[in-house]
Formats: structure tokens, sequence, C-alpha cells
């Protein structure tokens, strides 16, 4: 399908304007009158580029799972459900995926047939729960499943943001600092020094060297970062190596990488214990969960346990061989296997990991503040050091 451009009139005879996936222009029209719009213009749009991705944010998501999740239970039908859901958003974007799976279902498809059309909106998870709602009649029930994931994970989204963006805004202020002393403040005291006339002590002379190296190659000292920064994305986005050593890497930050990887584990259990308590396979589960984790070392991991369950090992020791889960959850696991209550046991391994990583977050912002605080103490004693140290020298010889 290519997607449209459209002007069209509508019952009232006022003009609108919008986007529209179609196969051709006849289909364009006829689409359009469906939706009772008189058909005026349409042109082409180029896919691939980045105004034609689906930039829809989480929370409407959750919107779109709730409004269906509660008309489904009251018993409307699922394509005036959706019409009435196209209707009321205000994301134009998401209202052109709407519109274009209230087509696709009145052409004869199911819902997760129309959702995996738009895998740049709804991944294969979804998709894949939906689809699994369909075939054991439980759609209700799994909407309200994916509405309480999204939530969760709209929440510890928000866990992430803030354990790095605290850190990323302190540390801008520590660089702030640093650069107004040595490029305003610290030039300024070097004059006064250089004229009381005498030999300057060792610190003194860094001081000044490291202000002049400042003053003199600021846009070294400000590019360099930002070109490195640049160069990593670069070769982040483009080689597949790269990305796998970035990623290792981030997992190895002191403090950080630690709680990294338990919200990576906590994504991946819940999303998992989700897809296998809607009656898809294990194996189904662990693929359609491989892109939700968002880390390649992790991804790894994964088909790594999937290949293990292949070959006939139990869910327990395939974990347990991958090295992903520490005892206490491969504990948990293990119960969950025996009894047949594997689904409430990754839920419970979810919950762990999510209560570990409010507490890890809690304690490092705890440790950053005293830590930037003494790093700004350090650098101010350093500069005062340098600077009170000449003249107090000369005091102490004019009292002698």
């Amino acid at each position: 399908m290519a997607l449209y451009a459209y002007k069209a009139m509508n019952s009232s005879g006022r003009t609108v304007t919008g986007r529209l996936e179609a196969i051709n222009p006849i289909d364009l029209e006829m689409r359009l009158k469906r939706m009772e719009l008189d058909f005026i213009t349409g042109d082409t749009i180029k896919q691939g580029g980045l105004m034609n991705r689906a930039t829809i944010t989480r929370q409407e998501l959750i919107n779109f799972c709730f409004h269906l999740e509660q008309l489904a239970r009251a018993g409307v039908s699922l394509i005036e459900s959706l019409t009435d859901l196209r209707d009321s958003l205000e994301n134009p974007r998401f209202r052109e995926v709407i519109a274009s799976m209230v087509e696709s279902i009145e052409g004869g498809k199911t819902l997760s047939q129309a959702l995996a059309e738009h895998p740049h909106t709804f991944d294969e998870v979804m998709v894949s729960l939906i689809r699994a709602g369909e075939d054991t009649g439980a759609l209700p029930q799994v909407l309200n499943n994916l509405l309480e994931s999204l939530k969760w994970q709209d929440e510890l989204a928000a866990h992430t943001k803030k354990l790095i963006m605290y850190p990323a805004f302190l540390g801008t202020v520590v660089v702030a600092i640093t650069l107004f002393m040595m490029i305003y403040l610290v030039p300024k005291m070097a004059g006064f020094i250089r004229n009381m006339g005498q030999e300057l002590p060792t610190q003194t002379k860094i001081l000044i060297a490291t202000s002049e190296f400042f003053v003199g190659y600021w846009y070294v000292v400000l590019g360099l970062p930002v070109i490195l920064a640049a160069i990593v994305a670069f070769l982040v986005s483009t080689s597949k190596a790269a990305r796998y050593r970035f990623d290792d890497a981030k997992l190895r930050l002191p403090y950080i990488g630690d709680i990294l990887r338990k919200i990576i584990l906590s994504r991946f259990a819940s999303v998992f214990a989700m897809m296998y308590s809607s009656g898809i396979t294990i194996l189904d589960s662990i693929k359609a969960t491989e892109d939700v984790v968002g880390n390649l070392v992790i991804k790894e991991g994964l088909e790594k346990v999937g290949s293990l369950i292949a070959e006939g090992q139990n869910v327990t020791a395939a974990f347990q061989t991958a090295g992903m889960f520490p005892p206490l959850v491969l504990r948990m696991l293990r119960v969950g296997e025996s009894t047949g209550a594997l689904d409430a046991a990754l839920a419970n391994v979810s919950y762990f990991y999510n209560r570990d990583v409010r507490e890890s977050i809690e304690k490092v912002q705890a440790m950053i503040e005293p830590v930037m605080t003494v790093t700004i103490g350090l650098l101010l004693g350093w500069i005062m050091m340098a600077v009170l140290g000449p003249i107090y020298d000369i005091i102490t010889k004019m009292k002698t």
C-alpha cells in the first residue's frame, strides 16, 4: 500500500485533509467514501522518511488498549470501537493508522492482522498477544493485560530516565562551573599573581597552564565530546559489532550498569509472563521478547536460552546455563516450573526486579549528590590553594 495525502469534503461541506494508506487513488476514494468523506485530491507520500514513521507515544497506546478493552467488555463491535477511537484522536498519524485498520478489518482481516500492517506502531509482542486473544476468545482479558503491561513499562521508562537524567544534570552543572572558573575567573586571578614578581608554586603553574589551555582551545574542550558522541552514535547505528560493545559497556558501568541489567530483565520477565499466560508457547514468547529488551548482550543470552529449551532443557536449567538470572530468581523459576505456575513465577521475578530497581536508583541518587558536592569542593579547594598560596607567601615574607 502507498500513503496518500488527501483532501476531501465531509457531510457538512467542510474541507478536511489528512493521510491514508490505499492501494491506488480509486481505492483511496472508496476508503474515504466509507468514512463519509467525498474525495477531492490525493497525492502519494514517499515512505521511509523519518516524518512517515509512526510517532506515537506509549501513553497513546495505553489509551488505545483501554478504549478497546472497555468497549469490548461492553459488547461494542470492533469496527465501531475503532471508528469511535479514530474520531476522538488528536494525533493525526495515529488517526491515520486507526483509519487504515478500520479499512482492513472491513475488508475481512482480523484485528491482529490489521495491527501487523503497522509494525512501527504495534510491535511483535502486541500482535502476538492480540492473536492469542482472538484464538482463545479472551481478547478483553488480553487487552487488559496489555494495558497493565504498558502502564508498567511507562513507569519503568520513567525510572530509567530518572537514573540517567539526574547524574547528567549534576554533571552538566559541574562542567559549567569548571568552564566558568577556568575561562573567566582563573585568568583574572593569574594576572594578579604574576604581578607579584615571585616564583610561583607548582600547583599554581599547573592551574594557570590548565586555564590557558581552556582559554586557547575552548573549541576543542567543547567540541571534542560532541564529536566523540557523534562518532559513537554513528558506529552504534551502523555496526552491529559496535552496538554489541556499546551495550556490553553500558552493563559494565559501576552501579548504573547493574541497575540497567535489572531494568532490562524486569521488562523481559513481565512481557514473557504476560505472553506465556495468554497461551503462547515458551519458545515463541522468548523469540518475541528478544527485541523488547533493547540490548544485544541480553538478546544474545535469550537466543541461547531459546536454543537450549529447543534442545530439550527445562526453562530453569536454560536460564541457569545462560547466566542471566541470580540464584534467588532461578529458585523462583524452578518452583514455578515444578508447580505448573511458571507465569506466576515470572510475574514474581518482574516484581522482584522492579522493587530492586527502585531501591537501587534511590541509593545511586543518594550517593551522587555527595560525590558531586565533593568534586566541586575539591575543584574550588585546588583553585583557592593555587591562588592564595602565593599571596600567603608574600604576606609571610613581609612580616619577617
